[in-house]
């Protein structure tokens, strides 16, 4: 078990807030502990002091480029969902104490505690979750002309999705499965003869996330991509979301419920189509309860390919690699990287978001020098265009140190009050190591 880092002492004027993720290797870690300092109103003056290169953005406008085409009735919708499906917790008078206990537990490092009992889970998604649902949700949609370009034809000679994941799960089975792995979820949509058809796919695969990373899946599918293409997703973490992941995808399917206090034009109109509508738009949405850092190349082979043809697909590590970097040690998280690298089909992005500066700095060496995140990442990753892996290396295609998340003036209506928040976005293709740096080039 790896001993997690000293926690860093708080600033009297930061707001310090947990990640949206849950634990790694057995509950010994999170992919999201209290100490990340994330941007709010308080907090806003001391870090436009610092060194990074920060861009202001709000939510509702395309100043950043991660931030596009989002609009306060869409991002509201967004956070109907989490209303909606935890509106019985939210409405309860065991909210409050709950929410407590998780901040103890968090607040203490323990995340076995935190992140072990699925109730934790709905009290932090319902708290936590929806900010980060609507940062991503914009990081995703600034994305969107790269998105497109690794949408693939949905003509696959593979078996319908339950039957591959069934498949591909009992041949890439870890050497010493742990009891969290063999939890499972699928919420993939039931077919029928009259579902329309779709002539591309988008499959994301998010590694330590969970509930955000869903709900802002459900806002690129629905607002950003054509009605042509529908989405599959793979959710990938060792605490047990299955069951917040099923409620919010419902959610998600379901058109929203009319208000008792709508006019009565609107009641006589009835209620507004689902988030993702038809619900076959979403091909597939599968949680897989596993430790990334213990897959290796042949159990990553599972949830990349899931449902899929081999075709390229998007990675996620949101608010995740920091964590394995800093709790799994350089060693390991090198290894899962270059595991991946080596399995991803070519055409494949990976899109890594994470808190800016120094609150993303990892210890290295025996004289325990401290190393931004970002600086680890491009070592690894372009160390590929040197020693290529697997015939495989990745190009970096965007890159911002410090961007804000600001929902200033947006009059989001959310029973929790919600704050603004600041990232680093790097994204990153990798290409057939064969080919020439102008066929690359040609191929973006």
């Amino acid at each position: 078990m790896v001993a997690p880092p000293k926690r860093r002492a708080p600033h009297k004027a930061i707001h310090y807030r947990t990640r949206d993720k849950g634990v790694f290797r057995n509950g010994s870690k999170s992919a999201g502990g209290e100490g990340e300092v994330d941007g709010d109103a308080e907090a806003t003056k001391d870090n436009n002091n610092q060194k990074d290169h920060q861009r202001g953005s709000s939510a509702s406008s395309s100043s950043s480029p991660s931030q596009t085409l989002n609009t306060s009735k869409h991002n509201q919708r967004l956070l109907d969902i989490f209303r909606t499906t935890f509106y019985e917790l939210l409405t309860s008078s065991e909210f409050t104490p709950k929410l407590q206990a998780v901040k103890q537990a968090l607040f203490e490092r323990d995340f076995a505690r935190a992140f072990g009992e699925p109730e934790n889970l709905d009290v932090y998604a319902a708290r936590w979750s929806p900010t980060r649902a609507l940062c991503y949700a914009s990081v995703l949609a600034g994305i969107k002309p790269q998105l497109e370009a690794i949408t693939t034809s949905t003509t696959s000679s593979l078996p319908p999705t339950t039957t591959a994941a069934a498949a591909a799960s009992s041949d890439t089975q870890d050497p010493q499965p742990q009891p969290q792995d063999e939890q499972q979820s699928s919420s993939s949509p039931s077919p029928s003869p009259s579902s329309p058809s779709y002539s591309s796919n988008l499959h994301v695969l998010s590694i330590g996330g969970c509930a955000a990373e869903l709900v802002a899946f459900a806002s690129l599918l629905s607002a950003h991509l054509p009605p042509s293409t529908s989405g599959s997703l793979t959710l990938v973490d060792s605490a047990p979301w299955s069951a917040v992941i099923d409620s919010l995808t419902e959610t998600i399917l379901t058109p929203p419920p009319v208000s008792k206090y709508a006019s009565a034009a609107v009641k006589a109109r009835g209620p507004e189509p689902a988030l993702i509508h038809p619900r076959s738009r979403l091909a597939s949405s599968e949680f897989l309860q596993r430790d990334v850092l213990a897959l290796g190349a042949k159990g990553l082979l599972s949830p990349l390919l899931l449902g899929r043809g081999g075709g390229p697909l998007l990675v996620t590590l949101l608010f995740t690699l920091n964590e394995l970097f800093t709790a799994g040690g350089v060693g390991e998280t090198t290894k899962f990287l270059l595991d991946l690298t080596s399995v991803v089909p070519f055409g494949s992005l990976l899109l890594v978001v994470d808190s800016p500066g120094s609150y993303s700095e990892t210890t290295l060496g025996k004289e325990a020098k401290r190393y931004p995140m970002q600086w680890l990442l491009d070592r690894i990753m372009l160390g590929t265009q040197r020693e290529p892996v697997a015939g495989r290396r990745w190009k970096k295609l965007e890159s911002h140190d410090s961007i804000w998340f600001r929902l200033n003036g947006e009059g989001l209506d959310y029973p929790i009050p919600l704050e603004n928040m600041r990232y680093q976005m790097h994204l990153y293709k990798v290409f057939d190591a064969s080919l020439s740096e102008q066929d690359s080039n040609d191929d973006e």
